[in-house]
């Protein structure tokens, strides 16, 4: 199963049409827009979808000489590795055994949201109103969980993308559509004397039809976030996602079904 554009002629499947670059990128990259930014708000600052923002805070805390929260963003960056092992450990089960990775792992994500939902539900009803490391710690670490098992999904789901594109983390992305952008101007400008001119920006052009839906993803999520946390006060928003990754997952196995299934 590999997501790409449909053919010409080929009989429309929504299935095959939420797993194409673009709607898959997209959805991934709002579900850890939307987890990040909930995880952010409630939980005082801990981000869920990368590891960066937590080491930068944890200095910031020890320099504050807050231990608590120290120790529970450091915390953070083990369990994150820990989860990505697995799940690479997962991936390789599951091709070892002819599954389908991506709809493996997909799975394997929808579960890691439930179990986030209600470990935060269960533990926060309500917005918390005051730094309470007791209850921080185990809701961050299952959200850390989850979005781990996006991580690593990226980079095990081989020959699903045309290429790897990050939905969890935008720098590397803006980065790269920076670039393309300027290698459009740049080959628009010189088309008339260069002969590579017209196939640099026809890469630039494709590269951004993949890279602009996995941004506009992910700042969307993180607006829906913000709407919903304020709106609920609650975690039960996180049900969002959770639906989400769980079609893509139904889908994941459908296309596999399909793919397998004798012309």
């Amino acid at each position: 199963m590999v997501a790409t554009s449909r053919a010409d002629g080929e009989t429309f499947r929504l299935s095959s049409f939420l797993l194409s670059d673009g709607p898959a990128g997209f959805l991934l990259s709002w579900v850890a827009g939307f987890v990040d930014t909930s995880a952010f708000i409630i939980l005082f600052g801990i981000f869920t979808a990368h590891v960066t923002g937590n080491i930068a805070l944890a200095g910031s805390s020890f320099v504050a000489s807050d231990e608590g929260s120290t120790v529970t963003r450091l915390l953070m960056l083990p369990i994150f590795m820990l989860t990505v092992a697995i799940t690479s450990l997962v991936a390789r089960f599951a091709r070892g055994k002819k599954w389908p990775v991506f709809a493996v792992l997909l799975t394997l994500e929808a579960i890691a949201l439930a179990v986030f939902l209600v470990v935060a539900t269960s533990l926060s009803p309500s917005l918390l109103v005051d730094v309470q490391e007791d209850l921080i710690f185990p809701i961050a670490m299952t959200g850390v969980v989850a979005m781990a098992i996006q991580n690593a999904l990226m980079k095990e789901a081989k020959g699903v993308f045309k290429s790897y594109i990050p939905t969890t983390v935008m720098t590397g992305n803006t980065t790269q559509i920076t670039i393309d952008i300027v290698q459009y101007i740049v080959g628009k400008l010189t088309m008339h004397k260069n002969p590579q001119a017209s196939q640099e920006v026809a890469e630039a052009v494709e590269r951004m039809g993949r890279v602009f839906p996995v941004i506009l993803g992910f700042a969307l999520g993180g607006a829906s976030a913000v709407y919903f946390v304020m709106v609920s006060e609650t975690w039960w928003s996180l049900i969002i996602p959770l639906i989400i990754i769980s079609v893509m997952a139904i889908a994941a196995f459908k296309e596999h079904a399909q793919a397998s299934s004798p012309a």
